[in-house]
């Protein structure tokens, strides 16, 4: 069976992008046009607008979305389920994580794991770890190493893999505007120092809380995706940031910050893995999901 067309059909919903689309399928753009035409026109709908700078799904192009994932998860899980009789997975699993998860956790998490199962093709994508649970649950990635949300989506299963302090950081080099004593915080002390934050995520969720307890708003200097930038920008003397101590030990720029010792202490970071609960249904993901040990 063919599943290509569908596989095309995907990745352009995905990125409303005939150019990226058509180099994550391994295909030139034309030949990706050309199949996205043919299933048009064997459903006898449009399933996407496009014009020379802008391409979108129609309705019927939702419609269909939903059935092209569907019936790719099916398709594997019925492959996959018929070769593990015969002990050959193979195929292909995407994880989403950040940039520092990338260094931290992958090597131990797959390094056996590939030894074991060489016929499976892993595909990392990075990016801002806030987006990690949107992409699983849109679809859009297998898994993801990501932080434990305060109510993790019911239909999302979540391994731990190890836990990080959130921590304040400030300039080495020091600067006017920091709290004199961060052990003994205060409304007068924090009103009007700069704050380098996430745009959004639980790390945002936690320093805003914070300072709602506290009586003040935060002083927002700068919202950024990542934490890696934060470690960046609070290192050039912008402002004091909060990002995971595990981050802030991954750094290059590490030696550029300081932990302020702030009370009361942020709760900690709990990271692991995730995925959709259906998605364990499939072998390939089911066979990785089983190599994660959850800490306890």
């Amino acid at each position: 069976m063919d599943m290509r067309p569908l596989r095309h059909f995907l990745a352009l919903a995905d990125t409303l992008h005939f150019g990226r689309a058509s180099e994550a399928c391994h295909v030139s753009p034309s030949t990706l046009s050309r199949s996205i035409r043919q299933l048009e026109a064997s459903l006898g709908v449009r399933l996407f607008e496009r014009d020379n700078r802008h391409v979108s799904l129609t309705r019927q192009g939702h419609h269909f979305l939903e059935y092209a994932r569907d019936t790719l998860e099916g398709w594997e899980q019925l492959r996959q389920s018929l070769m593990s009789e015969a002990r050959a997975l193979t195929g292909e699993i995407s994880i989403y994580c950040s940039v520092t998860a990338s260094y931290s956790f992958l090597y131990d998490l797959l390094s056996e794991f590939r030894t074991r199962y060489p016929g499976i093709e892993l595909k990392l994508h990075t990016g801002d770890p806030a987006q990690s649970m949107a992409r699983v649950l849109a679809g859009n990635e297998d898994m993801a190493i990501t932080s434990r949300p305060r109510q993790l989506p019911e239909a999302l299963a979540f391994k731990s893999l190890t836990r990080s302090p959130l921590v304040f950081i400030a300039p080495r080099d020091g600067a006017a505007w920091l709290p004199p004593a961060p052990e003994s915080p205060s409304a007068e002390q924090w009103r009007d120092v700069p704050m380098v934050l996430s745009e959004s995520g639980l790390s945002r969720e936690v320093s805003d809380t914070w300072f709602k307890a506290l009586g003040v708003p935060p002083r927002i200097y700068a919202q950024v995706a990542g934490h890696e930038a934060i470690v960046s920008m609070v290192g050039l003397g912008f402002g004091v940031g909060v990002v995971p101590r595990i981050v802030l030990e991954a750094s290059p720029l590490r030696e550029s910050v300081s932990v302020l010792p702030v009370k009361p202490e942020l709760p900690h970071y709990d990271v692991g893995l995730c995925v959709l609960n259906r998605r364990l249904k499939s072998p390939l993901i089911h066979a990785l999901w089983q190599e994660v040990t959850e800490r306890r």
